[in-house]
């Protein structure tokens, strides 16, 4: 049975006039009560959990936003009526991580709070700590952000050191558990009534002792070291789009593991096409007289030109579409449309031989060949009586 999704504006409990900062601080509060690592097992908070990345996405990005306070859900489905060209709605968690910052599956706060409490940092115990989370900022043309591209991208990120292989230690030193945390890296201190888990002094939260740290890395196990990494970016993407390279950002502290690449595309705006969502937008010139006789115009595509059927009496501002020759959905099947808006250009610089022409050609028209013009002049002559 089909369910019915939920209004955005209630499932985040604001107004439909709220500010960016009064939706964000409302997903906060209610992503922190219904996250799934708070409420293990209750499959109605991992619902609400995700119901809640849904709306935030939207209502925090100003097209979709918009989008959606005009056709609601129907704006998203596949072909929808608002063209906002999603391309499929991002992980939960990844939104909640975004929102808060930091590592792991459930984010920055979580990061902390519930790995603290079961003796972890970022997921691994003896303070091997997950690596920072890097961003790239890419330019890409207008073309390639309609087909798809492959790039390679070269940046300085912390990775593990060649010396002692990620580990801390010099070559041949021991590594032993901290014997005052037993490996953990924390220690329970009772405050009241409440055990507290606390970075252990000795080893500072790492769990380990070691006899003799690297000299390379110091003992932190990573080093600066360049990286050439390949990025897909698929076809249809939009400006701002943000993609994720798993595992390529910056190493974890002696072999903890490795954040996440963000790659923000920048689409350089082109000289002919505007898009919205999956559609494109162009303006096509035509002579006075192909409006008026009808006749061929070849128009510009992705894919090259193709050829539009002007009729006789086309008047300027006429917009034609041409199905599936627009943009495609990213990681989807929907293909948009081009739709071809057509304009009359005023001749200009004529010589004496087309000016007698043209006035003889103006001489000889009535109501008839311009019937919209003597309309109006009517409807004005009577509205100044």
């Amino acid at each position: 049975m089909a369910t019915t999704k939920r209004d955005y504006y209630v499932v985040l409990g604001v107004e439909r006039t709220a500010t960016a900062e009064e939706i964000k601080k409302a997903y906060r509060k209610l992503a922190v009560k219904h996250h799934p690592d708070k409420n293990p097992g209750d499959k109605s908070a991992e619902e609400k959990f995700k119901e809640l990345g849904e709306a935030y996405e939207v209502l925090s990005n100003p097209d979709k936003r918009s989008a959606y306070d005009r056709f609601g859900h129907q704006a998203f489905a596949p072909g929808g009526m608002g063209g906002a060209g999603m391309g499929g709605m991002h992980d939960p968690f990844e939104i909640f991580r975004e929102v808060f910052g930091g590592g792991g599956r459930g984010g920055g706060i979580f990061g902390n709070f519930f790995d603290e409490a079961f003796g972890q940092e970022g997921g691994e115990r003896g303070g091997r700590g997950r690596g920072s989370d890097l961003r790239y900022d890419m330019r890409i043309t207008f073309e390639e952000a309609a087909r798809g591209v492959e790039r390679e991208i070269e940046i300085v990120k912390l990775q593990a050191c060649d010396t002692c292989h990620g580990s801390g230690a010099e070559p041949g030193a021991k590594i032993t558990s901290c014997p005052t945390c037993g490996g953990h890296g924390q220690v329970a201190v009772t405050r009241g009534f409440f055990n507290i888990a606390q970075t252990c002094p000795r080893c500072r939260g790492a769990g380990q002792t070691i006899e003799k740290p690297c000299h390379a890395c110091h003992g932190e196990g990573r080093v600066e070291k360049k990286a050439k990494i390949k990025i897909k970016i698929p076809a249809g993407v939009e400006d701002g789009t943000r993609l994720r390279s798993s595992g390529q950002g910056e190493g974890g502290v002696r072999g903890g593991p490795p954040g996440d690449l963000y790659v923000v595309l920048h689409v350089e705006a082109h000289d002919i096409f505007e898009r919205e969502g999956t559609d494109l937008f162009c303006n096509v010139p035509i002579s006075f007289a192909k409006a008026a006789l009808g006749g061929e115009v070849r128009v510009p595509t992705l894919d090259g030109s193709a050829v539009l059927k002007v009729p006789v009496g086309t008047p300027s501002g006429k917009v034609f579409r041409l199905r599936g020759k627009g943009l495609p959905e990213v990681h989807g099947r929907v293909v948009g449309d081009l739709h071809v808006k057509l304009y009359v250009e005023v001749p200009t610089k004529l010589n004496l031989d087309q000016k007698h022409k043209l006035q003889i050609f103006a001489e000889s028209c009535d109501e008839t060949t311009n019937p919209e013009e003597s309309s109006f002049f009517r409807k004005a002559k009577d509205f100044f009586k």
